[in-house]
Parts: structure tokens; C-alpha cells; sequence
């Protein structure tokens, strides 16, 4: 069924089916194979953010929850570690395989949470479902190496063994990818985890859970711990001289906090944090593939995700054509409940984001910036606001330094390649960036010039579960996908043995 069509029966179905997918998603913490409620009773509640009501309450875990959790974590690790690899690779296969079949109802439930469009969220169930296909690959080809001394004397004999539990800190921005890119590699590498989503999307990883307890995942091996209270909860996980392992999904100045907390424990970490993607357009660009690019490194996920293009870098000769074109298209984009036909743009997660986006365009434009369309929040219910495209912004205004997390195209010029770059590199983070030219020449520098752990050559989107996905400088630390991704989970061990012919 092509996409057109599902979107099509899911908002045929959307009045009957929300209320009954909402009841099968658990509402408890799942800890050492065990649905339980909180041990104090308390409860938090999930809200739609293109209505601002609650859709369902869940438990919240407090310390004494957490705990729990990472003794379960810790008394199942032994086993699992032991677990063959094909037995590993086999149940992530199996969880691959019921996601498939589960689609449309992971998709609504990402819609309901986080208000992306249903058409958006059966390409996050794709993307992320490729993470347990990946790693379910992965998980029997751990391998060592073996070899002679360089002085001849011995046998050299390298093996990878789990770094032990881990801990997983998720975003709320694509709830389901976010969980399958750190549990799938976690237990291809024998290690068991504890994964914390964000309290603002936390059902689509119970419900995530609940698939792999269908599956067949042995009791400890994934234990889901939700809450309001997040350092609450970490802290006497951190401080658990059994865990080995952190990673997380977030903003840099929370990744620096756990950093530190991390560091008391001598914790192997992960660590795939903020990011200001410089988009940059010369003048010998395709300039339809460039705006095509523009419009999905910008305005997928509603402008909330890391690798969205923050920084439109334009070449002088061509940013009024550029500007245009954007332009014309943005205005197109329809905005409303991801349920809805159509849709391109949801709501942003909540009123925090609202007034972020808000005050990050008050002051390009103070500074002299044009807003060519949008510019402000949707008076409707929920939390929407205008796709939104500025040129002319000045250097020195925020919306250049700062994240902007939502659905605004912010454009500046530059006259050469040096500029170009100069300007891209002007920046704390060095995740990802874009880049369009028709001279492969220029491609091919660019790839070594801009500081960034990725980088999009003539495309503008390039997350895949085949590839490493990180950043650096202030972006983080590790890489998630790829052949890189289940190595942040094993610990090489070296072995030497007498030569055996002396």
C-alpha cells in the first residue's frame, strides 16, 4: 500500500482507532521483564501537542524505581552476554519484522505524541525499524584478530566483549528512531540497557517494549523507565558503580552535565548533541535539486531535528532566485494535526519551543532581517507556527548561534568559497552539513574543509542505519548506525600467548 493510501485509512480510521491504540500502549514501567507501577503511585501526563490535551497518563518513576531497574539491568547481563550472537541477531530480526507489521499503529502513536505528520512518521518507523534489521546483521559478525608479535615471540589475540548494562537517555523528537538506534546495537553487542525516553513522548518506547516482550526478549535485558524527573532518576543510575555505559540523545548543555557525572564512574559515553547545520548554495548549483534539498533539510520533523539546516549560506549572484523559489514554496505548505490529508507541518512539541522560535526571529529581524513569509505563532489550538523564510540576516544575530528547532528557513550570503566556509565553520557545534555544487572539485574539499562529523553533497537528508551518525566539536562524542555503531558498545581485549613453535 503506497503512502497516499495509508495516510488515507489511518484518518478514516483516526476517530475510532486513537482511543483503542492509546489503551494497548502500556501506562507502567517495564523493569526486569515486569510491568509495575511506580513505587510511589505517581503518574505523568502525555499530551498532543496540536490540541494541548492529555492523551494518556503513565506511570513516573522515582530513585527507588531506577534502582530497581538497574539491578534488574545488572542481574541479567551475565546471561545475555553469553547468549549466542545468532540468537541475538534473531530476536532484533523478529522485532524487525512485527514493527513492519505494527506501522500504521507506530505511526499514529508518534503523531499523537508528537504531532509530526502521519506521512513523516511512517518514514521515522522505516528509518528506525532499519536500526534492528542493521544490527540483527551485526550481531554475528563481532569479530577479533589474531596474529604474530612484531618481534616474533607471541601470539597476538584481540577479541570485543559487551562493555556491560547501559544507560539511554532518548529526545522527544523521533521517538521510536531514537530508541531502535541505541537498543538495537546495545543488544547485537550482549549488553542490557536502561532506556529513559523524554517525558513528552514516552508511549511510542513503551509500546516499543511491549513489541519486544512479544518477541521474546528475556526478562532484564531492556527495562523502560519513564518520568517527569530526570536527574532524579539518573543520578543513583550514574552513581551504580555496575553500570558501564551512558548515551544520550539532547542538548549539549545537559550532554556536558552528564559528561561529568559520567566521568566519576569512568563510563564509556556516547554523546549525539546540538547541532547548527550551515546549508550552503553556490552558484553552479542545480538550483531545483537545491531547494528540494532546502525544503526537506529544513522543514522535516516541523524544523525539530538536529540535522535540519540552520544556517542557509547562499552564494550573493543567486540568493534572490534562491530566496524566491523557497519562498513560493513554503507558502504551499499546509499546517494542522498530522492526522489530517495533506499535512506538511505539525505542531512544535510545546510552549517553550513557541516562544524560542519567537524570540530567536524578534531579534533577526531587529537586526535588519526580512521575513518574506510566516513570522509568528498560529492563533488556533495547539502549538503551531508559520513556516517562515528570512534573508538579510546579520551576523551577530542568534538565530545564526542558536538551534532553532522549528520551522524557519534563515538565509545570509557569502561571496566566494573561502567565505563560504569561513562563515559554515563560524560555529561551537559540527554535526552535519550541506552542501550543493555542480564542481566535484569543490565537493570533494568541502568534504575536507567543513568541520562537521557529516556532510550531504548535493541531498538534504542523509540519516541512514547503514551509515555513522555523530558529530564534532561541541555536537558530541561516538557515532550511532553503521559498522562504527555496535563498537560503541564492546570493549576490546587483548591476549598474548607464548609463540607456540618456540
Amino acid at each position: 500500500m503506497c503512502a497516499a493510501n495509508r495516510i488515507a485509512k489511518i484518518n478514516r480510521m483516526a476517530a475510532l482507532s486513537e482511543s483503542d491504540l492509546l489503551a494497548g500502549v502500556p501506562d507502567q514501567l517495564f523493569i526486569g521483564g515486569k510491568w509495575v507501577a511506580s513505587l510511589t503511585g505517581s503518574t505523568l501526563d502525555v499530551a498532543d501537542p496540536s490540541t494541548g490535551t492529555t492523551i494518556k497518563s503513565i506511570a513516573d518513576a522515582s530513585a527507588g524505581d531506577a534502582r530497581a531497574a538497574m539491578d534488574a539491568a545488572a542481574d541479567a547481563q551475565a546471561d545475555w552476554a553469553t547468549t549466542p550472537a545468532r540468537q541475538r541477531g534473531e530476536l532484533l530480526r523478529r522485532a524487525f519484522d512485527l514493527l513492519q507489521e505494527r506501522k500504521d499503529q507506530f505511526a499514529l502513536l508518534m503523531t499523537l505524541e508528537m504531532g509530526k505528520p502521519v506521512a513523516e512518521a511512517l518514514s521515522e518507523v522505516a528509518y528506525g525499524g532499519e536500526f534492528l534489521r542493521w544490527f540483527s546483521e551485526e550481531a554475528v559478525r563481532i569479530s577479533g584478530r589474531y596474529g604474530t608479535n612484531p618481534e616474533g615471540t607471541g601470539r597476538v589475540i584481540v577479541t570485543h566483549r559487551p562493555v556491560g548494562p547501559c544507560y539511554l537517555i532518548t529526545p522527544w523528537n523521533f521517538p521510536l528512531a531514537m530508541a531502535t538506534r541505541k537498543i538495537a546495537p546495545a543488544l547485537a553487542a550482549g549488553c542490557t540497557v536502561i532506556i529513559k525516553p523524554a517525558s513528552l513522548t514516552p508511549l511510542t518506547t513503551l509500546y516499543f517494549a511491549k513489541l519486544l516482550e512479544e518477541v521474546g526478549l528475556p526478562a532484564g535485558v531492556v527495562n523502560v523507565v519513564t518520568t517527569a524527573s530526570s536527574g532524579d532518576i539518573s543520578e543513583p543510575i550514574l552513581a551504580d558503580p555496575r553500570l558501564r555505559k551512558l548515551s544520550f540523545t539532547g542538548s549539549t548543555p545537559v550532554g556536558v552535565s552528564l559528561l561529568k557525572q559520567a566521568a566519576d564512574g569512568v563510563l564509556r559515553t556516547s554523546m549525539e548533541l546540538g547541532g547548527n547545520a550551515p546549508f550552503i548554495v553556490f552558484e553552479d548549483a542545480d538550483l531545483g535539486r537545491a531547494v528540494d534539498g532546502a525544503m526537506s533539510a529544513k522543514f522535516r520533523n516541523i524544523g525539530q531535528a538536529c540535522t535540519a539546516g540552520n544556517r542557509f549560506i547562499v552564494q550573493a549572484s543567486i540568493a534572490e532566485e534562491f530566496t524566491a523559489r523557497v519562498t513560493e514554496r513554503v507558502k504551499a505548505l499546509k499546517v494542522g494535526r498530522g492526522t489530517e490529508e495533506g499535512v506538511a507541518v505539525g505542531p512544535l512539541i510545546d510552549e517553550r519551543a513557541i516562544a524560542k522560535v519567537s524570540a530567536l526571529l524578534e531579534d533577526a529581524v531587529a537586526r535588519g532581517a526580512k521575513v518574506h513569509t510566516g513570522g509568528s505563532a498560529i492563533d488556533r489550538e495547539g502549538t503551531f507556527f508559520e513556516p517562515t523564510v528570512i534573508s538579510g540576516v546579520k551576523p551577530g544575530s542568534d538565530i545564526l548561534s542558536e538551534e532553532i528547532f522549528g520551522p524557519v528557513m534563515s538565509i545570509t550570503t557569502f561571496t566566494d568559497e573561502a567565505d563560504a566556509v569561513r562563515t559554515a565553520n563560524d560555529t561551537q557545534y559540527g554535526l552535519v552539513g550541506y552542501v550543493f555544487t555542480r564542481d566535484l572539485a569543490r565537493g570533494q574539499r568541502l568534504i575536507d574543509s567543513l568541520e562537521t562529523g557529516m556532510m550531504g553533497l548535493n541531498i538534504g537528508m542523509l540519516s541512514n542505519a547503514a551509515a555513522p551518525f555523530g558529530g564534532v566539536k561541541q555536537s558530541g562524542l561516538g557515532r550511532e548506525g553503521g559498522l562504527e555503531g555496535i563498537h560503541e558498545y564492546l570493549s576490546p581485549k587483548y591476549t598474548l600467548t607464548p609463540d607456540p613453535f618456540a
